[in-house]
Parts: structure tokens; sequence; C-alpha cells
């Protein structure tokens, strides 16, 4: 997996070090992968920031900071949850660019009803840029969800970049 995204996040490090900008991430059902494929890159300090594993309500209300009331009438995995978490880890870590990953791998029921394999990642950045995608894999299987997720999400902190 990590060989996988490796080339992602090396494509990724050079746009933000030609920026001088970087990134906080929130990994949702990715678990980490994420964060990790960017650490793969040698100096990852020039553009990334830290992040952290957004697995349950507790740990969303500590790493986001964010009122109950903010979540009002959202659910998980969706673009408007992944955009709220992309707005406060960036704000919350000081980056100008903040990447969020939210989803539902399988093998268990999501809290918010969403169906096993949808993911979205949403990724803000400055002047008020907002991009979203939604990945969709139809699949019960979790590890390959998870790394299909991590890799949607990187291609869309890669092409915001591009933008």
């Amino acid at each position: 997996m990590l060989e996988q995204t490796h080339e992602q996040a090396l494509r990724i490090a050079d746009l933000l070090r030609q920026r001088g900008e970087k990134v906080a991430v929130a990994d949702g059902a990715t678990g980490g992968l994420v964060a990790a494929s960017l650490l793969t890159v040698p100096g990852a300090l020039d553009f990334f920031v830290g992040g952290g594993v957004v697995y349950s309500f507790r740990a969303r209300d500590i790493l986001f900071d964010l009122p109950r009331d903010a979540y009002a009438g959202m659910t998980g995995a969706s673009e408007e949850y992944a955009l709220l978490q992309a707005r406060a880890i960036r704000d919350n870590f000081g980056a100008q660019w903040g990447l969020a990953e939210s989803g539902s791998v399988g093998g268990s029921s999501h809290p918010s009803g969403a169906p096993a394999g949808r993911s979205c990642a949403a990724v803000v950045g400055p002047g008020g840029f907002e991009f979203t995608r939604r990945t969709e894999t139809g699949s019960e299987d979790r590890i390959a969800n998870m790394e299909a997720f991590a890799r949607a999400a990187l291609a869309t902190l890669e092409e915001a970049l591009q933008r």
C-alpha cells in the first residue's frame, strides 16, 4: 500500500514545497494511511504539520475543537462533513491546507448509516479554496476500502494543489 501512495506523496510534497505551504490531515476511515503516506517522504517536516485519526466522537471533539452542534444535520461520509473537518484541521494546526477523509469501510455498521465502501475527501486551502471527492467502491472489503480511500484522498489533495 505505502509503495503505491509513496509516488503520490512525492508529487504532493513537491507541490507544497514549491508553494512554501504545509498541510494538516484528518484521517477517518483511512486509519492513518494518508498521514503515513506523506511521512514516507524524506524531510516531511517541510510540508506536513501533522494530524490525527478521527475514529470516534471523542477523537473528533478533541482534534477539531468544535461544538457538537457544528455537526447538526450532517452525516459522516458526506462532503459537508469532510469539509467541516478539513477546515478545522487546517485551522487548528496552523497549516495553509487541510485534508480530511470521512468514510465507511465496512465490516460493521457506520453510526451515520453511510453504506460500506463510501468515502468523502475534502481539501481546503488559501483564499477560500474548497474541493471534495466522493469515492464509492461498493465493497465490504475493509482493507481494500481503506487503501482505496487513502489513494483517493491523496489524489484529491494532489488535484487541488495543481489548480
